[in-house]
């Protein structure tokens, strides 16, 4: 995965909460989550899953999920 964005804080996904179009996605980094909404489709485009491994991407005032 190759981003512009430089604050790429890597962790593991603790919890899911999918509403009607978009979802909570809560990220621990290491003793603190960081939490961020993104929409269902993108939820399972990039098959997140409790438990496994993700990113917390922060560009500019908005952060960013991804996944390898």
């Amino acid at each position: 995965m190759k981003l512009s964005a430089r604050n790429v804080l890597p962790g593991v996904v603790v919890e899911i909460t999918k509403g009607a179009v978009n979802a909570i996605v809560r990220i621990d980094i290491g003793g603190t989550v960081v939490t961020s909404s993104i929409t269902n489709a993108a939820v399972e485009d990039l098959g997140l899953v409790v438990g496994e491994n993700a990113y917390a991407v922060v560009k500019a005032s908005d952060v960013l999920i991804g996944k390898d």
